[in-house]
């Protein structure tokens, strides 16, 4: 059966480009990006590596540990990392799984593939501290991924943890949020005592409760 938002992710060991990880015990109690590539060497793939490596500090201001993954051998990725900071102009940061055997890929079905390596399919995954998977996305192989986008998600699901809110369409950090329906009006009043702008019973807007 697939993985689906709310599963627990899956544990394993794997052998990276850091050294072996066993995936639970590297998590720690942090937030983790696992992003998987169909092969290394691939055109998109190795644009992505590089971005986000130069993100990277991004993900760790935000306290989520990043964990890529090819399905290709150890020695296959030591040589795509050089082709990686050679054209990308950025020092790989983060490890890769090598996952030749497609053990961890098919556990999370991460890469769908269809007759053709250019029409595969790559899945994102954003796992919470509590090793819940929070966030699924599947790019096909010929569109990069968006990692900023991916920020902006990770940014929503925190503040909606903790203040119980929930984010608009095209939201960013720092603008208005949604107060949930199921919270009373007594509620409200508790939480948000500095008010907020009702445009129905089930649609009311109050400020980013950080600020």
């Amino acid at each position: 059966m697939a993985l689906r938002i709310g599963d627990e992710a899956p544990d394993f060991k794997a052998q990276t480009t850091n050294g072996p990880i066993d995936f639970y015990e590297w998590m720690g109690d942090e937030w983790v990006f696992l992003f998987s590539h169909p092969a290394d060497f691939t055109p998109v793939c190795t644009t992505e590596i590089g971005q986000v490596a130069r993100m990277k500090e991004e993900f760790d201001r935000r306290g989520v540990k990043v964990l890529g993954l090819s399905v290709d051998s150890l020695d296959d990725h030591k040589r795509w990392v050089s082709d990686i900071e050679e054209t990308q102009r950025v020092k790989l940061n983060f490890p890769v799984i090598a996952d030749s055997k497609r053990l961890v890929a098919d556990t999370y079905g991460m890469i769908q593939l269809n007759g053709d390596l250019m029409a595969a399919g790559r899945s994102a995954f954003v796992i919470d501290s509590d090793k819940k998977i929070r966030l699924i996305i599947t790019y096909p192989e010929t569109t990069g991924r968006n990692f900023h986008e991916i920020l902006r998600a990770i940014d929503s699901l925190m503040l909606t943890d903790k203040y119980g809110v929930a984010t608009p369409a095209n939201w960013v950090s720092g603008q208005e949020v949604i107060i949930l329906p199921s919270l009373s009006d007594q509620e409200i009043r508790d939480r948000f005592p500095k008010g907020w702008t009702e445009h129905t019973h089930y649609l009311r807007m109050v400020d980013d409760p950080r600020n």
